[in-house]
């Protein structure tokens, strides 16, 4: 039998209550049969540089990352050569302690591009994203890289949104990205794909991003948000007959791939979508 201390893991974040990943990353420890918690680490801003320093004396092996430090969090990591991309998109989600080094990752690339793909065919598609921060730059990434037509981008701070179509245009020279001063001038009766990167709609008193009268039943609209399952946003889509889909399977396929590079172990997907569903209500 194993007496070691478990390895701890978690996801950082502020806040983080909601989150669900514990639910399936500790029942793939279980699966496993590896000697691990997961746990939540709801660190304020001021004492992030704190947290990451003690990190090692409380045996924290791996983290996930989430709003609002997917960018900050990278001053406290390597970032691996075959990453080369994650130095211009300048946001991480995942964090691995190999060999006294913390290195970064960005699963939200992958996860998201899995769920996407399962839902749409991407190519030649016009999409607008609302919000441009750490998770933002993840969809940004990977709608230029699945050849998406253009993208319309949108935040209430421009600055940010500005940055965001920079480092597209970085990556892919020549691509077509437009930063949009706020969501009514984004001429979504000429969108395919709308995706809402911000945490507006996680509380109920939170308002519709958008105006019922500007979804139309071609647009695909997709929120990152799973909790709750349904928000306004996707509500209202569905009423106007668009497809639509939230983030719980990215959540799923993202936490897959930070847990292949905390343990090396192929995941049990099955069993982490078993858990994330009873985690929503929907065993």
């Amino acid at each position: 039998m194993d007496t070691k201390s478990p390895a701890v893991y978690g996801v950082l974040g502020f806040p983080v209550k909601h989150s669900l990943s514990p639910l399936m990353q500790n029942a793939a420890f279980k699966a496993l049969g590896i000697n691990a918690t997961y746990k939540l680490f709801e660190v304020a801003a001021g004492d992030l540089e704190e947290f990451f320093y003690s990190l090692e004396k409380n045996n924290i092996r791996g983290l996930n990352i989430t709003i609002p430090y997917k960018e900050r969090a990278l001053q406290f990591v390597k970032l691996p050569a075959e990453s080369n991309h994650l130095f211009k998109v300048k946001a991480i989600n995942t964090a691995v302690f190999a060999g006294g080094v913390w290195y970064g990752f960005n699963t939200d690339i992958t996860g998201f591009a899995r769920h996407l793909k399962e839902n749409i065919d991407p190519v030649a598609k016009r999409a607008a994203i609302i919000g441009a921060g750490g998770a933002a730059r993840a969809v940004s990434y990977v709608l230029a890289n699945e050849k998406v037509r253009d993208i319309a981008i949108c935040d209430v701070d421009a600055s940010k949104a500005r940055l965001i179509a920079g480092m597209v245009s970085d990556i892919f020279p020549g691509f077509p990205i437009y930063p949009v001063s706020d969501v009514e001038a984004l001429d979504i009766a000429q969108k395919d794909i709308l995706i809402n990167a911000t945490p507006c709609g996680m509380k109920p008193a939170d308002p519709c991003l958008v105006p019922e009268s500007k979804f139309h039943k071609n647009l695909f609209v997709y929120d990152l948000i799973y909790t709750p399952v349904e928000t306004k946003l996707l509500a209202r889509a569905k009423a106007r007959g668009c497809k639509t889909a939230n983030g719980l399977k990215m959540l799923l396929y993202q936490g897959a791939g930070s847990f292949e590079h905390w343990t090396g172990e192929k995941p049990p997907e099955d069993i982490m979508w078993k858990a994330l569903k009873e985690g929503v209500g929907q065993a």
